[in-house]
């Protein structure tokens, strides 16, 4: 594969974004934060080592996940497509190849919603990303992305908002053995409570 055997300064590189993202993203992105780049970093982490990617190729998916929404630095639409700009842009200065970097992209384009992830790489960060969707925090979690959309503008009510995450989740499907096994079981059980509030709303 020609993606291995290049060095690259994937510390480096990860650093780079965290500290721009750190110092740089707007205060009402209260979802899209420095703490979810973090947080889908740790769950990229956990999911490649359970499905066994290590070395190169799990360095190329953690520098996916931190430039994943980098966009954000200059705009919350088409954020993966600025996302990928920033990469390329960026990870030559950190000696990654074209190869690596076209690498990276593929997967950070993959997280756009609907996601469709072409290769295991790309499915491991889709399902970092949504990660939540599946676990405790989930309520505390999604309440942050309520905020969020309401500062944009995008929603308004509380009803509107449990209307979107019902969608949303009906026609979310995890892609790893990891999200399948840990994740939908939980996942289901958050999409029956909020059905069960929309249902409320139509009586």
């Amino acid at each position: 594969m020609p993606l291995l055997n290049h060095p690259m300064d994937n510390k480096g590189a990860i650093q780079h974004i965290l500290d721009r993202l750190e110092q740089e993203l707007p205060e009402h992105l209260t979802y899209h934060g420095h703490h979810h780049t973090l947080d889908v970093m740790e769950a990229t982490e956990r999911i490649a080592k359970a499905e066994g990617i290590s070395g190169e190729l799990l360095n190329l998916l953690l520098v996916a996940s931190a430039y994943h929404d980098s966009g954000f630095l200059y705009d919350h639409r088409e954020h993966e497509k600025r996302g990928c700009e920033i990469a390329k842009d960026v990870l030559p200065e950190f000696g990654f190849s074209e190869e690596q970097i076209e690498a990276v992209c593929k997967m950070i384009m993959a997280t756009k919603v609907p996601q469709d992830p072409k290769n295991e790489l790309s499915k491991i960060l889709c399902d970092a990303d949504l990660d939540y969707l599946g676990r405790d925090d989930f309520e505390q979690i999604g309440s942050t992305l309520f905020k969020e959309l309401q500062a944009l503008g995008v929603v308004e009510t509380v009803e509107t908002w449990n209307r979107i995450q019902l969608g949303f989740l009906q026609q979310h499907s995890y892609h790893t053995e990891y999200g399948r096994k840990y994740r939908q079981q939980p996942k289901q059980q958050h999409l029956e409570k909020i059905r069960s509030i929309v249902a409320g709303y139509d009586q």
